[in-house]
């Protein structure tokens, strides 16, 4: 076992279930901070927190190796203003509620990661953005997104590492979007969304695993982090990309005001579709780590 212990706030979501199962042959114990409880099951153990009061549960933080934190509300959702207030405190609540239980401790998290999000860079289509160019944009996503990381930062831990991991499009087997993409081609829909120009930043779900413990092991890394695939791809490449390795003769496109409508239908935005998402791993890649998938095709070839 390489590593004492390792902690998921929230982690009992999809991109937390793909971390513990990466980290369980690695790491002696998992602990994931959860507000519901669930039987251990092997090294991996459950412990009760409401991701707003302490408690208790600080004590497992002790002697942590690495503290990722995945809280937030599912962004899947319209934008009304009971939704906006629930999709920011979700994030921000509990990382400030982190932040105080580490300052706490006597053996605090070598690292913390806080996966926030790729979204909030601005629509590109003219140019990549990263770390060191990307251009923030606006709009409420951003402003979510911006709170998120700003009360992450403000947090005063001296004696652990900091980094707000910023997480493309997860693509997984289980959940997340790739499952209901495959859906749309699977029913002759998987055509372009909108005018299919915008792009896709995407990662395999064993990148967003294993990139977190290369950041473990290069203590020079702090900050912000992209973590997307290297090479993104157009909305209509990769829904072709899709139909082709699905083996879906055709895809019926959807133009913006179906969407429009559609994503009223199904109580979403058209935002989490429609938005160019041109990011690009430069410290990733800067730093030496090399991708599991750095083409789409590959990536849904895994998968499928």
């Amino acid at each position: 076992m390489k590593y004492n212990k390792v902690v998921l706030a929230g982690g009992n979501g999809y991109l937390g279930k793909v971390l513990s199962n990466f980290y369980k042959p690695l790491a002696k114990k998992i602990i994931i901070l959860s507000r519901k409880n669930q039987t251990a099951n092997g090294n991996v153990e459950t412990v009760l927190w409401d991701g707003c009061t302490e408690g208790e549960w600080k004590k497992s933080l002790n002697g942590a190796d690495l503290l990722i934190n995945l809280c937030g509300k599912n962004v899947n959702c319209r934008y009304t203003d009971k939704n906006k207030a629930e999709i920011i405190n979700s994030r921000t609540v509990p990382t400030a509620l982190l932040g105080v239980a580490i300052a706490a401790i006597e053996n605090p998290p070598k690292l913390w990661i806080n996966v926030t999000s790729a979204t909030i860079y601005r629509h590109a289509e003219d140019r990549p953005q990263d770390e060191e160019t990307g251009e923030i944009g606006y709009g409420f996503s951003i402003d979510v997104c911006k709170q998120w990381e700003e009360t992450f930062f403000n947090t005063k831990t001296p004696l652990t590492r900091k980094i707000a991991l910023r997480m493309g499009i997860v693509l997984g087997r289980e959940d997340a979007a790739f499952p209901r993409l495959l859906n749309l081609v699977k029913y002759g829909l998987g055509g372009m969304q909108g005018d299919g120009q915008q792009y896709v930043s995407w990662v395999h779900e064993q990148d967003a695993a294993k990139c977190t413990e290369w950041l473990m092991n290069h203590d020079e890394i702090n900050g912000v982090i992209n973590c997307t695939a290297p090479e993104p791809v157009k909305n209509a490449q990769f829904m072709k990309i899709i139909r082709n390795v699905y083996g879906a003769p055709f895809g019926l496109p959807a133009p913006s005001w179906l969407l429009e409508i559609g994503a009223k239908v199904i109580g979403t935005e058209t935002e989490l579709i429609l938005k160019s998402r041109w990011v690009l791993p430069k410290r990733l890649l800067d730093s030496g780590y090399n991708f599991l998938f750095t083409k789409a095709e590959h990536a849904v070839k895994d998968l499928l």
